[in-house]
């Protein structure tokens, strides 16, 4: 089957087509059989774990995102962890540092909360769902010295930094997911990382709604029904057959995320 290994379903996006019933029966006629929604809060989270209530399709993780920790209120990483027991909750994410942007919050704030929620997740027995942008170094530093917390593993979601920096991150046991930007023609460093990782690491995502895939690049928004364009491409810059790949990327994704069905 194919996967999604990453999307984000509880904003308003979807409204004009069918919501997320529709999402999900044109994800399911492209053969897309799983779905995992990723919270970025504590809301995104609870609604996440309502919508794989109600849906088989769906699986979902709760964390709090970097950038969006200016929301954090006394109390939320306990009220995560109650999700995080959750039957459906594959992992804890996505989580990490994001220091793009200047009104983010502070690094050292983003770095607690990292670090705490490493904490949920090995005392969870969970894996941890990794968001790291223009923060590599100090992302691969804090796993390194964390690496005990990362006992049932993690995913590097959206990979975009260099081949190298992958196999350094590969070192710590981690996995890696590529979605649209593994399409874009200038994609040079996502696309020299897509032929590095090893075979047993390799997973699909969207990252929906965002990040749409060539070539239906600039169109809004994007879904899980894209799945099999990504893993496409994927299979053509590594030379395989996309049926092949596709077989691994299934085991991949229930060797990493146990809970996964």
């Amino acid at each position: 089957m194919y996967l999604d290994i990453h999307a984000h379903l509880t904003g308003e996006e979807y409204g004009a087509a069918g919501g997320l019933q529709g999402l999900i029966g044109r994800a399911k006629a492209a053969g897309v059989e799983r779905i995992v929604a990723c919270g970025y809060d504590v809301d995104s989270s609870f609604l996440s774990m309502r919508f794989s209530e109600a849906h088989e399709e769906i699986y979902f993780c709760a964390g709090f995102h970097p950038s969006e920790l200016h929301k954090y209120k006394e109390g939320d990483f306990e009220r995560l962890k109650a999700l995080c027991a959750h039957e459906k909750c594959i992992g804890v994410g996505e989580i990490g540092l994001d220091y793009h942007f200047d009104d983010n919050p502070p690094k050292q704030t983003q770095r607690e909360a990292f670090i705490e929620q490493l904490k949920m997740a090995h005392a969870l027995s969970l894996p941890v769902v990794i968001h790291s942008r223009d923060a590599a170094e100090e992302t691969l530093n804090i796993l390194a010295e964390h690496k005990a917390l990362l006992a049932c593993g993690g995913l590097m979601h959206c990979y975009s930094y260099s081949a190298q920096m992958l196999l350094r991150f590969c070192d710590l046991g981690l996995y890696f997911s590529f979605g649209g930007t593994s399409t874009f023609k200038n994609a040079k460093k996502v696309h020299e990382s897509v032929q590095a990782v090893p075979a047993t690491r390799i997973l699909t995502e969207t990252d929906c709604p965002y990040l749409t895939p060539t070539p239906y690049r600039g169109t809004f928004p994007n879904e899980p029904k894209h799945i099999p364009v990504i893993l496409k491409n994927l299979a053509a810059l590594r030379q395989e057959k996309e049926e092949e790949l596709k077989e691994q990327i299934a085991k991949n994704a229930r060797t990493l995320f146990v809970k996964l069905r």
